[in-house]
């Protein structure tokens, strides 16, 4: 019986630890990642950072974490801004 459940468990931890994979890959964004999304330089990402307009979720040494979501959402409001202060440009 105990075998049993420590099997299912492990299955369970198994099956977890793949969704959080997923979610990571797919959900969290690195520095480098940013720039990219955002077509921006370093130096702007850590503007916006220090301003507090993009906040990471986790800082290591030499490198940031961010949420798509939030990145995302500055995209969109960067569209915005640019669109009210530089209509000429479209």
């Amino acid at each position: 019986m105990l075998g049993g459940k420590i099997q299912c468990r492990k299955t369970t931890l198994s099956i977890v630890k793949k969704i959080f994979i997923k979610l990571v890959q797919t959900e969290i964004l690195t520095s480098s990642e940013v720039l990219e999304e955002l077509q921006i330089s370093r130096q702007s990402l850590n503007s916006l950072v220090k301003r507090g307009k993009l906040t990471p979720i986790k800082e290591l040494p030499r490198d940031r974490m961010f949420l798509r979501e939030d990145v995302e959402a500055r995209k969109e409001a960067a569209k915005e801004l640019h669109a009210k202060y530089r209509p000429y440009d479209e």
